[in-house]
């Protein structure tokens, strides 16, 4: 799907004029065996990204008008401005030019992909209000690398802990075949980006503005980095500029694309609580890293954690073990680090914890402090002195050293 159809415009002008009735066929007569216009792809794309120009991801009031209902029905409904519900879309479709927008995704060598498509990443069909397309720059094919991935998600203002960490876990997550998806910004997002790029693995960011355009610009660099081995998504048309509830609209998306949601670092108004409340509504694995209880750039991590909303996660095997696949990226059981003591039967334990650390003192005093007999202080202490816990002088017994346990 990397071409552009040269003639979606036509397609467009086209579909507006076609009669959707059904032809009536006289006795004998063979139907037309030529696609329905609402068959071929080309139409398809010309009504999507027509209703991407027009409306707003997130209209809330819009687009509860068109949810389930096919595109070109409705294309139909903005187009015609339905009973006057459609006001706010007049000057947009005024301004319409489908050939601009399709030269425009040529020129930067980008893609559109639609429902349908082999490309098209199935998960963000489980959204209430689906994008109409993808824009896509970049040689990652998102059905694949959507399936084995990770969000990575904070604060535009993270801490050097924040960065450090969302650093630490991209790159060990692109290492075990996970791509990396985050949302471009500074702070967390660009550390998860630089990590998994660290790691040579496969990046995908998602932006609230038009494929043409790097933002922030400050990340231009990274941004053209990822295009080059990852991949850069958006549902808005090029032109398209940042706004703040785009950033909101897109936020879902990174939650919907990915099988579950890592938040490193998030202040109570943070946008990365956008994504996990995204994530926990469409039933997406959550995990929060917790930071220092005195930091208020953790205080939304902590709040996730303590709602019970997100699971605790510290490192990139517990993330795996959350995240990855059954029978897969288990994480290892994390044990104390075990010591001498630790190999004691019961008698031997009560033994230690009766020897003086100090004063040396007899068989027949260990025997009435541990509560044992004199042959089984004898026998423990032969035990204690050969792991080096217990030391034998002319006065009697002690500790050879306190118990490291």
């Amino acid at each position: 799907m990397n071409d552009i159809p040269a003639r979606c415009p036509q397609v467009l002008r086209d579909g507006a004029e076609a009669d959707r009735t059904p032809e009536v066929l006289p006795d004998g007569a063979q139907p037309d065996q030529t696609p329905r216009l609402e068959e071929t792809r080309d139409a398809q794309l010309a009504v999507r990204v027509a209703l991407a120009a027009t409306v707003e991801p997130e209209d809330k009031a819009l687009m509860p008008l068109l949810q389930g209902r096919d595109p070109f029905t409705a294309w139909e409904l903005v187009r015609t401005n339905a009973e006057g519900r459609f006001d706010r879309c007049v000057a947009r479709i005024e301004r319409l030019r489908l050939d601009d927008i399709v030269a425009r995704t040529a020129a930067i060598g980008a893609r559109i992909i639609i429902p349908g498509d082999d490309e098209w990443p199935c998960a963000v069909d489980d959204l209430e209000r689906p994008p109409f397309c993808l824009w896509v720059t970049g040689p990652a094919r998102l059905n694949i690398a959507s399936r084995r991935s990770v969000s990575i998600v904070g604060a535009r203002a993270a801490t050097a802990y924040g960065t450090q960490v969302a650093g630490e876990l991209a790159f060990g997550l692109a290492n075990r075949g996970f791509a990396v998806v985050s949302g471009g910004a500074h702070g967390i997002d660009t550390a998860s980006h630089r990590g998994a790029l660290a790691a040579d693995g496969t990046t995908i960011a998602a932006m609230a503005c038009g494929i043409d355009i790097a933002y922030p610009a400050a990340n231009s660099a990274l941004l053209a980095e990822i295009a080059r081995s990852g991949a850069i998504i958006t549902e808005l048309p090029p032109g398209s500029a940042p706004q703040k509830q785009r950033f909101l609209s897109r936020n879902r998306l990174i939650a919907a694309i990915t099988p579950g949601t890592v938040v490193v670092e998030a202040g109570l108004r943070s946008g990365s609580r956008a994504t996990a409340t995204a994530a926990r509504g469409l039933h997406r694995m959550l995990a929060a890293v917790p930071g220092p209880v005195t930091s208020p750039a953790s205080a939304g991590t902590h709040q996730l954690i303590r709602d019970g909303g997100a699971v605790l996660v510290t490192d990139v095997d517990e993330c795996a073990d959350l995240l990855g696949t059954i029978g897969e990226d288990l994480a290892p059981v994390k044990r104390e680090r075990s010591t001498v003591a630790d190999t004691l039967d019961d008698a031997e334990r009560r033994l230690l914890d009766a020897l003086p650390v100090v004063r040396a003192t007899g068989v027949d005093r260990l025997a009435v402090s541990a509560g044992l007999s004199p042959r089984e202080v004898m026998r423990g202490l032969a035990v204690l002195m050969g792991a080096g816990l217990a030391t034998r002088t002319d006065a009697g017994w002690r500790r050879s050293r306190p118990d490291p346990a």
